[in-house]
């Protein structure tokens, strides 16, 4: 009942926010952002994992998924939580080189050693987002303030569709 409220408070506070798409944007460039709530669900202690992905810097997906399995650390879960952003922007990347229906493969278990070799080959990179800039903590913390709530909206370019920009 609580997150239906949330939503309910969000949505009456957010009835003219949208994405604004613009032309002329290097559609070759992904960004992703990953986030894990490391056994937060009270319930069964499974985490939730959330990711946003940019494509020339605008948002085209985002996802925020209860993990299937209760993770032992939280470097497990964030391995977890990586490889769902990370899979996520390599199928973006498939589908920009040649725009043709993919279906998504399934995920491997092995998810270190997956994210380990696309490092390696230098596909991704893993910069240091400082906690106060993580985008995807609006995925998976419920207690985020409306404050940082307002500058995450900001930073995905959540715009206001009924002020004229």
């Amino acid at each position: 009942m609580n997150a239906v409220m949330r939503i309910l408070r969000y949505l009456k506070n957010a009835h003219g926010k949208g994405i604004l798409f613009t032309k002329n944007v290097n559609h070759q460039s992904i960004e992703v952002y990953t986030d894990v709530d490391w056994a937060g669900a009270m319930d069964d202690r499974r985490s939730t994992s959330g990711y946003f992905t940019f494509v020339g810097g605008v948002l085209v997906t985002w996802k925020s998924k209860k993990q299937n399995v209760v993770a032992r650390s939280s470097a497990e879960a964030e391995f977890r939580g990586m490889t769902l952003g990370l899979c996520e922007a390599l199928w973006l990347r498939l589908l920009l080189q040649d725009l043709v229906q993919y279906d998504r493969t399934k995920h491997v278990e092995v998810d270190r050693f997956f994210i380990k070799e696309k490092l390696d080959d230098k596909i991704v990179e893993l910069p240091k987002i400082r906690s106060e800039d993580q985008l995807a903590d609006i995925l998976t913390k419920p207690a985020v303030s409306s404050r940082v709530f307002s500058k995450f909206l900001d930073k995905l370019d959540m715009c206001d569709i009924y002020v004229p920009t």
